[in-house]
């Protein structure tokens, strides 16, 4: 097996956004839930994701599980290494992007690296250096009430600055445009002047394409899975790949059809609005799962009678921002998150036990606790449903079918995704 690119991801709906633009390009693609402990089952991917749960964690765990990673990687052969993150730049002052990119950087023994967050055709696009949000800025976009990591800084050379010892460079737009040769001539300057991470300004398809360019021999390259589109059409030129027919092919999804959605984002409260205006649904309240099990008790009754049916059952926690803080307030952020990822990866354990076959999960945190419950360890990825988000297929065991899984970034996807997914599997 000759793996071309390994890439790292900080959380679960991340790394299949990634490994969705991949397989769109051409690459075959499998995703691993966590580091294996021994060496792979698949023999055909030119492209591996390991989906980590790193990006909220604290800095030293998010560093040894993106090391174990890379370890695991190299083993394959990876020719160059991609640490995934968000294309909303999600962390803190303490990290967890700059001290994970600083230790894989130290491990592989690379000057440099370039961050380019943007991914254009999901309106994330960078300008001097500041992130945008279609046409706000990220700290106006609505992630400034990010329950996790509130981002309230669109400068995101200030941004890595507060996470890193070294310097943070910047590569504008006015250098990408002159091309991949001016673009690796400016980081090669940079380079020379210290600056051991670059964030790259990407305004359209063109800005990704000269930055794949300019960047296909770094060994570690980070950012959105933006960049994952444009990389593939570079490795070709080089004969690193073949041509696949229909790299995304997966077999026809059957069983019943649930939506499990922890995430609170804008684009998330929107699809929940469209859904509950078609199919039933039924709200989580944390505030109750504290109290007892009989809160969760009537989620698995609800989501029971209408998966009889044979109609689409939504569960979800997802709620605005004001109803996140009250129950943060009384229950603690902490406890708040983990009583509704335990809430949602229970359900999902039971009903797909009891007959779900295609699953969508909404939210990076509750895609991990979902994964995790289900025991998923290795996704093959298919072909997409919106911009970052592709069905996937995992065998079931025991039931002679696969499970269909898609997990969904929260701010990703369209008003009618959670109606449309369903329509758009085979």
């Amino acid at each position: 097996m000759a793996v071309v690119l390994g890439a790292i991801a900080d959380d679960f709906t991340g790394a299949t956004d990634l490994a969705n633009n991949l397989v769109r390009n051409g690459m075959r693609c499998v995703q691993v839930i966590g580091v294996p402990d021994g060496d792979p089952v698949f023999t055909d991917a030119d492209a591996v994701v390991v989906a980590l749960k790193s990006r909220s964690c604290p800095a030293g765990r998010a560093i040894d599980d993106s090391l174990a990673a890379l370890a695991w990687l190299q083993r394959l052969g990876a020719r160059q290494i991609f640490f995934k993150y968000c294309s909303t730049f999600d962390s803190t002052d303490q990290g967890n992007i700059g001290p994970v990119s600083d230790a894989l950087l130290d491990r592989l023994n690379a000057p440099q690296t370039v961050m380019v967050p943007a991914f254009p055709v999901n309106g994330r696009t960078v300008y001097q250096g500041h992130l945008f949000v279609g046409d706000r800025l990220l700290n106006e976009s609505g992630m400034q009430d990010h329950p996790l990591n509130p981002m309230r800084d669109a400068d995101l050379v200030r941004v890595l600055a507060r996470q890193t010892d070294h310097s943070v460079g910047l590569a504008p737009r006015a250098v990408l445009s002159e091309g991949p040769a001016a673009t690796r001539q400016h980081l090669a300057t940079l380079r020379a002047q210290g600056a051991r991470h670059v964030i790259c300004d990407t305004l359209d398809e063109a800005d990704l394409a000269t930055l794949a360019e300019a960047v296909v021999d770094m060994p570690l390259v980070t950012g959105g899975s933006g960049l994952g589109q444009a990389l593939p059409g570079q490795y070709r030129l080089r004969g690193w790949l073949a041509d696949v027919a229909e790299p995304g092919r997966l077999s026809p999804g059957s069983g019943g059809a649930l939506v499990l959605s922890g995430s609170c984002s804008r684009a998330t409260l929107g699809q929940v609005a469209h859904f509950l205006e078609h199919w039933p649904g039924f709200a989580l309240d944390p505030m109750k799962l504290a109290e007892d099990g009989a809160h969760l008790d009537a989620a698995l009754a609800f989501a029971r009678d209408r998966l009889r049916e044979q109609v689409p059952v939504l569960v979800y926690a997802s709620a605005d921002p004001e109803q996140v803080r009250q129950a943060q307030a009384v229950l603690g952020t902490e406890r708040a998150g983990q009583l509704i990822e335990a809430a949602l990866g229970h359900l999902a354990s039971v009903l797909v036990q009891e007959g779900v076959g295609r699953l969508v999960v909404a939210g990076g945190e509750t895609s991990g606790a979902v994964v995790s419950a289900l025991g998923i360890r290795t996704l093959r990825i298919g072909n997409q449903i919106d911009p970052g988000v592709p069905w996937t297929q995992v065998p079931v065991t025991d039931q002679g079918r696969p499970l269909s899984l898609a997990l969904k970034s929260g701010n990703f996807g369209g008003p009618d995704f959670f109606t449309r997914a369903f329509e758009v599997l085979p």
